[in-house]
């Protein structure tokens, strides 16, 4: 079971051209395209004769041909011509259509009762055209597991002590207490660790020498999406009631999980951060090591889901798992 009215990222928007593109998003089988204008549409990849998917047809004037019998449907997934019975269409032959939006390179898919899809609900990316911070490309996984064992992950700052110790771990991340936050979305995990020497994936991006104050900050959204911040600022200037000095480096890594069934996640990222926003060998770099460490990730989910799968005896929670119960609790 999945939440349906949501926003999900269907991918990046690059991706989707004047072309026929099929999906499988929550266990629905999705046809994508792009009409002349650029706007992006989205129907259920299934002709209602007998269920050919529409991506097999091909694309003419911004309608769905099917590849069996010729069954054409416009953009709202009405079917507009029938050659083997132009003057009676089945009243019938109608696919579903999903409302789909652009936005911060990405699309997005609203599952749900249409009626309800408002585009101002999409999750918001705050500084996103704030030309003093830069990005990266980004990337996509899939991996095979439940989209929830990769959210778990995500609320769990402490995994990275273990997981990934040549980029995201340090000291202070294996047993450092955790601060639980509830938000109206969802649920926030983070911790402040203070003068300790900055993991290697930030050594070498921040504006300072030596040991830093560091916060890891997991913050999970309905229906997956991570906003996990890395904080790091010069010895005795971090805390919880701290204000940025000039020197400062935020970094924010942004991760879309969305089901495709429930054993398989697509997994969208991005890292958005404060300083040198014309620099692409720091954006690269960056973009490398942060797929580097999602695929050490991978790794360990698709095994989880395995063990879970197969499990003899009862698995256990630790007192690190808090956040993720909680998270599920609201789901």
């Amino acid at each position: 079971m999945f939440l349906q009215n949501c926003w999900y990222v269907a991918g990046w928007s690059k991706d989707y051209k004047q072309e026929l593109r099929a999906q499988t998003l929550l266990s629905e089988n999705i046809v994508f395209y792009r009409r002349a204008d650029g706007s992006p549409v989205a129907l259920e990849d299934a002709c209602p004769h007998r269920k050919l998917p529409l991506s097999h047809g091909h694309l003419s004037e911004d309608r769905v041909i099917c590849g069996y019998h010729g069954l054409t449907f416009d953009c709202s997934g009405s079917c507009v011509e029938a050659p083997t019975q132009r003057a009676n269409i089945p009243r019938r032959a109608v696919v579903k259509s999903y409302p789909v939006v652009d936005r911060y390179r990405l699309l997005w898919i609203w599952m749900g009762d249409p009626n309800k899809a408002n585009p101002d609900d999409i999750f918001e990316i705050k500084n996103f055209d704030n030309p003093d911070w830069g990005y990266t490309e980004g990337g996509v996984l899939s991996i095979a597991c439940n989209y929830l064992w990769v959210v778990d992950n995500l609320l769990d700052p402490s995994h990275v002590a273990w997981v990934h110790v040549t980029s995201f771990g340090g000291s202070g991340t294996d047993d450092q207490p955790l601060d639980l936050e509830k938000t109206e979305d969802g649920i926030t995990v983070s911790r402040w660790i203070y003068d300790q020497p900055p993991s290697p994936y930030y050594k070498d991006l921040l504006r300072f020498e030596g040991n830093c104050d560091r916060k890891q900050h997991y913050e999970m959204s309905i229906p997956g999406i991570a906003l996990n911040m890395s904080i790091y600022t010069p010895p005795g200037t971090g805390g919880p009631q701290s204000k940025p000095v000039d020197n400062t480096y935020v970094n924010i890594s942004y991760n879309f999980m969305t089901p495709v069934d429930e054993k398989n996640t697509q997994y969208i990222w991005f890292q958005h951060r404060n300083t040198d926003p014309q620099n692409v060998e720091i954006s690269e770099k960056m973009n490398a090591g942060a797929r580097m460490a999602f695929l050490e990730d991978k790794v360990i989910l698709e095994e989880v889901q395995k063990g879970m799968d197969n499990m003899v005896t009862p698995h256990i929670d630790l007192g690190l798992d808090a956040g993720a119960k909680l998270f599920r609790l609201k789901l």
